[in-house]
């Protein structure tokens, strides 16, 4: 194990933070809310500018690292991260249990939008800030912003890459991963900014905008009014944030290709338009389901269309209580919990791809009953894929599957209804915000114990980084050797 390139990255990763936290001061300082409200992000600074210091004052002279390296790195990290970022809740006395501020700091990094806040329009400005700006971080993830603010470019960091964006596979957009990383960051904030104009155009001030852009952009949630987007009652604001959402539901290299003028590799793309199809498909399914429910045919496409693209992509924002809705509808809304955006985009879940190659490993299980020799290989996206690539997603979904009856048995100590237990693990650990029953889109996790929102709070972040790297961290044999 190589502890000086960890200890390296993690001495890099906070002196970003330190850059981070002074956007949420300076908001502070605008808004004049005094030496309290700026304390609680100078003390932070201060602290994570010791440990950066003590960590790892230059460059290792040995850089190389493997892929458990990577995976220790990403794992602590996100940890670290979601500490500090719990200190000016508490320091500022917003919310002033650490726990609390843990959940809600774990929840705006992983872009899960789940809160312990019965309300927040009472919070800070600068608090408000702070837990929608965790999303935009969080979104396309912290080490990759790393990797691209990192002046030498190590290929092997496609090692931290390969940990922290989701999905079953990574590609590589250029040569240099510092490179690769830059490119999609630029993409990333490029399209939060188009989505602050949009929002500006549709009457919002340049505070709101910001805040629910970054919400979309990390597809986490946050929103700055008690009532989510349903404040603003907005036929534009709900079509453009929906619009917003799916389009970061993508895979971002189809923006790098777009910028490239390769349009027919873009709509080449298989994941895209399965993607497409599950949200057109079910947005259809739900709208006659709840027609008798509704006068307004547009109304009832606008709201059904917001939703089923928020709980897809894991946003959260709320137009409606789908609560409410009838047991087939909610059937649905449980799928999109499951499926997720698609890999290599901000979304969680368990990601299109893999639930395609599912589906498609039961068709050729189909076509080979009563011709056990015949070899049908499975082709995704234009290519076949290998014995390797398909054992790793069978056995991602056992975890998946493992790991959610984990934290259902647990949860289901503290749930009135199995609708609230079921839909608090999938809020949680598919990064999707609101659940169901005393969890849902009108509710909030503050019913629950200090002792299960952290752990729900792990949950999130076993999500977010698709459960190896946390486990790799709490493994012993991982330190003792090198594979």
């Amino acid at each position: 194990m190589n502890t000086r390139i960890i200890s390296y990255v993690i001495s890099n990763l906070f002196k970003l933070m330190m850059f981070l936290l002074l956007f949420p001061l300076a908001v502070s300082v605008y808004y004049q809310e005094g030496l309290k409200l700026s304390m609680a992000y100078i003390i932070p600074i201060i602290i994570l500018g010791i440990s950066s210091y003590f960590l790892s004052n230059k460059a290792p002279e040995n850089q190389s690292f493997f892929s458990k390296e990577g995976l220790v790195i990403v794992a602590l990290s996100w940890l670290l991260i979601s500490f500090f970022g719990a200190l000016p809740f508490v320091i500022s006395g917003d919310i002033p249990n650490m726990i609390d501020a843990f959940f809600e700091s774990v929840s705006g990094f992983t872009t899960t939008g789940a809160t312990i806040l019965p309300e927040v329009e009472s919070l800070n400005k600068s608090i408000i800030f702070w837990r929608s700006f965790t999303h935009l971080v969080g979104g396309m993830g912290v080490l990759v912003l790393v990797l691209a603010i990192l002046p030498k470019g190590n290929n092997q960091a496609l090692h931290i890459m390969r940990a922290e964006v989701p999905g079953p596979t990574v590609g590589k957009l250029v040569a240099k991963m510092s490179y690769n990383s830059r490119i999609l960051y630029i993409i990333y904030i490029v399209m939060t900014i188009i989505m602050i104009i949009l929002l500006l155009a549709g009457g919002m001030s340049f505070y709101d905008a910001c805040i629910h852009a970054f919400g979309t952009a990390g597809t986490g949630g946050f929103s700055s009014k008690n009532t989510s987007i349903g404040y603003y009652n907005s036929a534009y604001i709900d079509y453009v944030i929906s619009v917003g959402m799916l389009v970061f539901g993508l895979n971002f290299n189809l923006f790098y290709l777009l910028l490239l003028g390769n349009i027919k590799q873009i709509f080449k793309s298989e994941e895209a338009k399965y993607y497409l199809l599950i949200i057109f498909g079910i947005t259809a399914l739900i709208c006659v389901n709840i027609y008798p429910t509704y006068t307004s045919i547009s109304r009832l496409i606008r709201d059904v269309f917001f939703t089923v693209t928020s709980v897809i992509t894991t946003t959260g924002y709320s137009t409606v209580d789908f609560n409410t809705w009838p047991t087939f509808s909610k059937t649905l809304i449980l799928f999109l919990m499951f499926s997720g955006g698609c890999a290599g985009s901000t979304a969680g879940g368990f990601k299109v791809s893999r639930v395609v190659i599912l589906a498609k490993k039961v068709v050729r299980e189909f076509k080979k009953i009563g011709h056990p020799n015949k070899v049908v290989n499975i082709n995704f996206e234009g290519k076949t894929l290998d014995k390797e690539m398909l054992d790793g997603i069978d056995s991602y979904f056992i975890l998946y599957s493992f790991t959610i009856l984990i934290l259902l048995l647990i949860t289901s100590l503290e749930s009135d209804t199995f609708l609230t237990a079921v839909g608090s693990v999938f809020g949680t650990f598919n990064n999707i915000g609101p659940g169901l029953d005393a969890t849902g889109p009108t509710s909030n996790f503050s019913i629950f114990s200090p002792f299960l929102k952290f752990i729900l709070s792990l949950g999130m972040l076993l999500g977010r980084l698709e459960i190896i790297p946390l486990l790799i961290l709490v493994s012993p044999r991982i330190y003792r050797k090198r594979d």
